[in-house]
């Protein structure tokens, strides 16, 4: 049984939105990021609810932020790089309200995913790395809208699922990022960035690569 609730935390900028949906015995937290706040993303986004869906059937309490801008998040847009703070805030209140001893996992969706690697990179270097990422339509390299994304190296068990039909981020700039880091990348036929009629495709991929 999980509970739905809307918690406001006191970030780096001011407010953030936090939407938890809590087990009553979590084996695992799971904190998702959503797509570029400026191109209409939200943690209500289709693709975030999806991979949350997914981790609760894990066994995980799952927290979706509003980057800062976004619903009643406070803050601008900076382009990932205060947004990793902010991330950051979510994760030690994750912590403080769940518990140090607990497998904690990240998800993220294009520009979340983007800035799910850099506190990622973050969490490792304070001493408590993630213990398993879920990246989807990874912003990565040069795309639409003229931004370019320096991606940061992941784990090797990473899931990484990517469209080929994704019309924002190129699949190549993805196997890019990829191959020099040996990481495998779960390529969907006919799925578009925002993974029109294939979300189902994504849980079937989580739950078919993740090992406990």
């Amino acid at each position: 049984m999980s509970k739905h609730e809307r918690v406001l935390l006191d970030g780096p900028a001011g407010t953030v939105e936090v939407f938890v949906e809590a087990h009553d015995s979590p084996t695992g937290i799971a904190l998702i990021a959503h797509p570029h706040p400026l191109y209409g993303g939200s943690a209500d986004n289709k693709v975030v609810t999806t991979l949350a869906k997914a981790f609760r059937e894990l066994g995980c309490a799952t927290l979706r932020p509003n980057f800062r801008g976004v619903g009643a998040s406070a803050g601008d847009h900076d382009h990932g790089v205060a947004e990793t703070g902010d991330l950051a805030a979510v994760h030690a209140y994750a912590r403080g309200r769940f518990g140090a001893a607990l497998p904690f996992h990240l998800g993220g969706f294009s520009f979340g995913a983007y800035v799910v690697t850099r506190l990622a990179k973050q969490l490792a270097e304070s001493g408590d790395p993630a213990r398993r990422l879920v990246l989807v339509g990874t912003a990565a390299g040069f795309v639409e809208g003229a931004r370019s994304y320096v991606t940061e190296a992941v784990a090797p068990d990473t899931i990484v699922i990517h469209g080929d039909r994704d019309e924002t981020v190129p699949l190549a700039n993805v196997l890019a990022w990829a191959e020099p880091l040996d990481l495998a990348v779960s390529v969907v036929p006919g799925a578009d960035h925002f993974f029109h009629r294939k979300l189902h495709l994504i849980r079937r991929i989580i739950e078919s690569q993740w090992r406990h």
